[in-house]
C-alpha cells in the first residue's frame, strides 16, 4: 500500500524529535500501521535550519499554506503553537480535507469546539495525544482505554517546569525566586516562564482531560488558574512537617452539581506515589468507577517523548484513514450530540480541605479567637500546629506562624472565614491558604 504522506509545520524542537523518530523506526511503525508513514513536506521559517534536520529527500518550504495546498498531503502536523495563526492554518488544513495531529494545547483549550466540529463536519480527524503530558499516552487512555468507566475525577502534576521547581524547593529549602533562575539557567523554564509557574499551561491541559472525562465542551475561560509564585519554602517545610508535599495539580472532579476545573498548588499526602513525582516529569491519576485508581507516569516533554505521542496520533490515522468518519472514536470521547452541558462550578462552589498559615503575634488567646471564627463558620479542624516563637522570628521574637489544617468545607465558606481572621489584629500578615487533595 502507498505510503501515507505527511506535511509537516514547524520543525523546532518536537518536529525535529519526530522526524528522526520515524525515520529511526520506520519499519517498526509500517508494520504496526499496516502502511508507511513518510514526512514528505516540511514548512518552516528557517528554511535552512530545516533543511539541515531533513535532508535533500524532503521538500522545505516557507510558507505553511504550501503544504495545506498540495494535494498530495494527507495529514497535517502543525508543531507552531500559539493561538493565531496555527488556529488559522488548523482550519485550512480541515476546509482542504487534511487531517490535523497537532501538539497545540492552548490552541485546543480555547478554541476546541470550533476546530472538532469543523473536522466532523468535513469527515476528518483532529488528534492532539502530544498536547497533554508529552509522551504519557493519557488522551487514548481517558477516550478508549477507561472508556466503560464512569470518570470520578482526575488530578495530574502535567507542568514539569513548576515540579522541578517545587522539587527544587523541597530538596534545597531555597525561595521561588531563587530556584526559577536556576531552572532557567538549566533550561527547565523558559525567559519568560508566565505559561507555566501561573498556571496556564497546566489548565490548558486539564481542560482537555475534563472534556474528554465528562463529555462535556472544551471550556478554559471557567477554569480556576492559580500557579506556584506565591509559594514560600516555610510552606514546603511545615507540610513536610505534617506528612504532606505540596504539587502544582490540575484537578477535575465530578460533584454533585456540576463539574470541578482547577489549577493550584495543594497538599498530597506524602505516601501517595504521586506526591513523589520529582524533577521535571508528569503524572497523571485517574479514577474511574468500575477500574479504581489508576496512574500514569512519565516525560511530559521533551523532542522524543512528544514525539512519540505525535507519531501515535499518525499511527491511528494511518489505521483509520479509509474508514467510515461514524466509526472512529469521537475527538473528546463522547459522539459529538451526546455531549453534556453540565456546568463547570465556580471556585466559590468548589469542596476541598485547606492548610492555613497565618503569622500571629506571640501572645495569649490568639489560637483560641482563629479557632472561634472557623467554628462559627462551621468549618472542622483536623490538625494545628504551632511553631515557637524564636524558630520563625529568631530570639526575642514578637510574633510566630501558626499552621492548621481543615476538614472539606466550600470555599466560599472558607473565603468569609479567611477575611474575618485577617481582620484580627494579632493576624500579622495576609493568610496563606493552600488546597489540600488527599486523592484516596
Amino acid at each position: 500500500m502507498k505510503p501515507i504522506q505527511v506535511g509537516l509545520l514547524g520543525i523546532g524542537t518536537v518536529g525535529s524529535g519526530t522526524f528522526h523518530v520515524l525515520q529511526r523506526n520506520q519499519e517498526e511503525i509500517r508494520r504496526r500501521a499496516g502502511r508507511g508513514i513518510e514526512i514528505t513536506m516540511v514548512a518552516d521559517l528557517d528554511v535552512e535550519r530545516a533543511r539541515s534536520v531533513v535532508g535533500d529527500q524532503v521538500q522545505v518550504v516557507n510558507d505553511a499554506r504550501a503544504v495545506i495546498a498540495n494535494p498530495d498531503i494527507d495529514i497535517v502536523i502543525e508543531l507552531i503553537g500559539g493561538y493565531g495563526v496555527a488556529k488559522a492554518l488548523v482550519l485550512e488544513a480541515i476546509a482542504a480535507g487534511k487531517h490535523v495531529v497537532t501538539a497545540n494545547k492552548a490552541l485546543l483549550a480555547v478554541h476546541g469546539t470550533e476546530i472538532f466540529a469543523a473536522a466532523s463536519a468535513k469527515g476528518v480527524m483532529v488528534a492532539f495525544e502530544a498536547a497533554v503530558a508529552g509522551g504519557i499516552p493519557i488522551i487514548k487512555a481517558l477516550r478508549e482505554g477507561l472508556t466503560a468507566n464512569a470518570i470520578q475525577w482526575i488530578a495530574g502534576i502535567i507542568n514539569g517546569t513548576t515540579n522541578f521547581i517545587l522539587s527544587e524547593m523541597r530538596d534545597k529549602g531555597l525561595d521561588f525566586e531563587v530556584v526559577l533562575k536556576e531552572a532557567q539557567r538549566l533550561g527547565y523554564a523558559e525567559a519568560d516562564p508566565t505559561f507555566d509557574i501561573e498556571g496556564v499551561d497546566a489548565a490548558h491541559k486539564a481542560t482537555l482531560m475534563s472534556a474528554i472525562a465528562f463529555g462535556i465542551p472544551v471550556q478554559f475561560d471557567k477554569a480556576y488558574v492559580e500557579g506556584i509564585t506565591k509559594l514560600s519554602a516555610a510552606d514546603i517545610r511545615y507540610a513536610e512537617q505534617l506528612g504532606y508535599r505540596i504539587k502544582l495539580l490540575g484537578i477535575t472532579k465530578r460533584a454533585a452539581n456540576g463539574i470541578e476545573l482547577r489549577v493550584h498548588p495543594a497538599l498530597v499526602p506524602a505516601k501517595r506515589l504521586i506526591a513523589n513525582v520529582e524533577g521535571a516529569m508528569n503524572a497523571v491519576m485517574v479514577q474511574g468507577d468500575a477500574v479504581g485508581t489508576t496512574l500514569y507516569y512519565g516525560k511530559g516533554a521533551g523532542s522524543e517523548p512528544t514525539a512519540s505521542a505525535v507519531i501515535a496520533d499518525l499511527v491511528d490515522i494511518a489505521r483509520l484513514h479509509t474508514a467510515d468518519a461514524a466509526q472512529r472514536v469521537p475527538h473528546l470521547a463522547f459522539q459529538p450530540d451526546e455531549m453534556s452541558d453540565v456546568p463547570v462550578l465556580p471556585m466559590s462552589q468548589v469542596v476541598t480541605s485547606y492548610y492555613l498559615r497565618l503569622s500571629v503575634s506571640d501572645e495569649a488567646g490568639v489560637l483560641a479567637r482563629v479557632t472561634g471564627i472557623l467554628a462559627g463558620a462551621g468549618i472542622s479542624i483536623d490538625a494545628v500546629l504551632q511553631r515557637e516563637a524564636d524558630e520563625v522570628g529568631g530570639e526575642g521574637s514578637t510574633h510566630t506562624d501558626l499552621i492548621i489544617l481543615t476538614h472539606d468545607t466550600v470555599e466560599g465558606t472558607m473565603d468569609r472565614a479567611i477575611a474575618e481572621m485577617q481582620a484580627l489584629p494579632t493576624v500579622l500578615a495576609p493568610i496563606t491558604r493552600i488546597r489540600k487533595e488527599e486523592l484516596a
